[in-house]
């Protein structure tokens, strides 16, 4: 079935092409085939190029990307420019406030019982695009 889908999208183009030859100059049904399959063939790209990316990429450390040592909990925005920050620096938690180009320690956090520290299970949170890709 999909050897059928890709020969039929292969021969899109030389079917709208015969279907243009005609005295008329100008064919509706041509043109929309012409679009539809340079389309696919962008998106078909696309996607063959978002899978080998991953299996290539995959395989290597992505050490760039990920700190040892601090680790950012949670970010509560107050107001557009102001939010609390709670950070992990070395096993303490430090509660700082960002408002502008400001950043202060407001609480450093001793007892690890008085917060509830939920990891990251991996998963991103993409929208509808992110989800079809996958």
């Amino acid at each position: 079935m999909k050897g059928a889908v890709l020969v039929l999208l292969l021969l899109l183009p030389s079917i709208a092409c015969a279907e243009g030859n005609t005295s008329q100059g100008f064919s509706f049904f041509s043109s929309l085939l012409q679009m539809l399959a340079a389309l696919a063939i962008v998106v078909g790209l696309i996607l063959i190029t978002r899978h080998f990316s991953e299996k290539l990429f995959k395989g290597l450390p992505n050490s760039r990307f990920v700190s040892k040592h601090i680790r950012l909990v949670e970010t509560r925005y107050i107001s557009p420019k102001k939010s609390l920050i709670l950070v992990e620096v070395g096993g303490e938690y430090l509660l700082l406030s960002s408002a502008g180009d400001n950043l202060s320690l407001v609480k450093q956090i001793d007892m690890l019982e008085e917060i509830e520290v939920i990891e990251d299970s991996g998963i991103e949170r993409s929208g509808f695009f992110g989800r079809f890709l996958r």
